[in-house]
């Protein structure tokens, strides 16, 4: 208790050399969709390794290869390894993150330059990368020079993956964690990943379930050109009207998706989820509020969290082959595309859901008679992730929390997908845990991302104690 104690007094006096750093590497324009800033997204991962290097950490990088970026070949930035203390005695934490970010130009809406961290009056550190995932990759960094400045041992063994290709789809990465299981990865207990955020503004959380994602192309095909609807127009079957029609029976206005046997693999909730749901900081005003608008649907707070984690959804995102700019333009489209997703939950299978998908769709396009082709196409199946929140792992979060911040963490689920969480978990065969910093407001991805002062000071804080209750924590019961 007492190192910890002298850990956040160290953390307190140092905040601003914190800010500092992180202004660092939010000026590196570390942009991994971008062609043009591949060389950045390069050099943010070689700064990286380089600061864990000078802490005397070993470090490992490993090239994942080439990508096809809009037709041009590029070397996909490196995944930086490394271990930081190997002492038998001790437990083994791997910690993850990503230091690519989102595109981001001042035109697109921002107040300031995305790429100059600004600290506001009101405690905002805004700039792209702040809270995904720069400052939680730097606290991971951070807590453990501060544990050397302050001459304290650190409690764990600390092994860290850290890639370039997140928000590009981690193209790589995969192989690599299998490659290296029982290679670099080898002596693991616990994963801890921070790149997710509360579920709140206010009150902090621990995130034990993700959704998966199956994703979609409906295609009708029909002429063999697009057709003037003047003199073709109610001569031929169109392409856009049978695929309108089908995707119009996908899911109903009210959410409830269409598929005959979607729900049936679908896990009852628990007593022990349902208590889960009680006293969460999560209010419909705030949402709406959020959102710019009331358009939710369910009445009752706790249905729309279920039908947000751990119910299954269906969106439907667009169409590719009509027109769709401004103007008037008489066309019929000979061949469309539309792109639709369901976000899957236990115990649901992506190829179960291919399967009912598929025939679903096939007996309604044959119920038209029309004489067009119509194919389903599965681009992705990414499965969901679930742990139980007693896990030692995630008990030893908790204590962290509460350490921290003086309250007992929300227990939460995310709609969205991180899918090398599963990956970690079946390859390593061990526990791991979401531990966010950053809230719910932060904006990540958006214009004017930012994190706040407090999350980022206290999230230090927050990786630190973590760290402690784990190395004290009996990770087999």
């Amino acid at each position: 208790m007492a190192d910890v104690e002298k850990y956040f007094d160290l953390v307190n006096q140092d905040q601003q050399a914190f800010i500092e750093t992180l202004r660092e590497v939010v000026a590196i324009p570390s942009v991994s969709g971008d062609a043009a800033r591949r060389p950045d997204v390069v050099r943010m991962g070689e700064w990286l390794q380089a600061r864990w290097e000078a802490l005397g950490a070993t470090c490992k990088r490993v090239d994942p290869g080439k990508q096809n970026l809009h037709g041009e070949i590029l070397d996909l930035p490196p995944v930086i390894l490394g271990q930081y203390g190997n002492d038998p005695n001790k437990k083994t934490v791997l910690v993850y993150g990503h230091y690519d970010v989102q595109p981001a130009l001042i035109e697109d809406g921002w107040e300031t330059d995305p790429f100059v961290l600004v600290e506001k009056e009101d405690g905002r550190l805004v700039g792209r990368g702040s809270t995904d995932d720069k400052g939680p990759v730097l606290g991971w960094l951070l807590c453990a020079e501060t544990h050397k400045k302050a001459g304290i041992e650190m409690p764990v063994n600390l092994k860290f993956c850290f890639e370039g290709m997140e928000e590009s789809g981690s193209e790589g990465l995969d192989e690599i964690i299998v490659e290296e299981a029982d290679k670099w990865f080898k002596g693991t207990d616990v994963v801890c990943i921070s790149d997710n955020y509360w579920l709140g503004k206010n009150k902090p959380c621990l995130t034990h379930g993700l959704r998966g994602v199956s994703y979609f192309h409906l295609q009708v095909e029909g002429p063999g050109a697009d057709l003037h609807s003047g003199v073709f127009g109610g001569t031929v079957h169109e392409p856009m009207t049978d695929l309108v029609h089908l995707l119009s029976k996908l899911v109903d206005v009210n959410g409830k998706i269409q598929v005959p046997g979607i729900y049936d693999q679908v896990m009852p909730i628990t007593d022990e989820e349902e208590e889960t749901y009680n006293n969460l900081e999560f209010s419909h005003t705030a949402l709406a509020s959020d959102l710019k608008n009331d358009v939710l649907i369910h009445a009752e707070e706790r249905d729309t969290l279920k039908h947000r984690w751990r119910f299954p959804t269906l969106s439907i995102h667009g169409v590719e082959g009509a027109f769709y700019a401004s103007g008037d333009k008489t066309v019929i489209p000979a061949k469309v595309r539309g792109k639709f997703s369901l976000r899957t939950v236990p115990n649901m299978e992506p190829a179960k859901v291919a399967e009912l998908v598929t025939k679903y769709l096939n007996d309604e396009f044959a119920k038209l008679g029309s004489k067009n082709k119509m194919q389903v196409i599965e681009t992705h199946g990414g499965r969901w992730w679930y742990s139980s929140p007693k896990h030692p792992n995630f008990v030893a979060g908790a204590k962290a929390t509460e350490k921290v911040y003086g309250v007992k963490p929300d227990l939460t689920r995310e709609g969205g997908s991180i899918p090398v969480t599963l990956t970690f978990e079946e390859n390593l065969n061990v526990n791991v845990l979401l531990l966010p910093m950053g809230a719910s407001d932060d904006g990540a991805h958006s214009i004017n991302e930012k994190i706040d002062k407090r999350n980022y000071i206290e999230g230090i804080k927050l990786l630190g104690a973590y760290l402690h209750e784990v190395a004290n924590t009996d990770l087999s019961a």
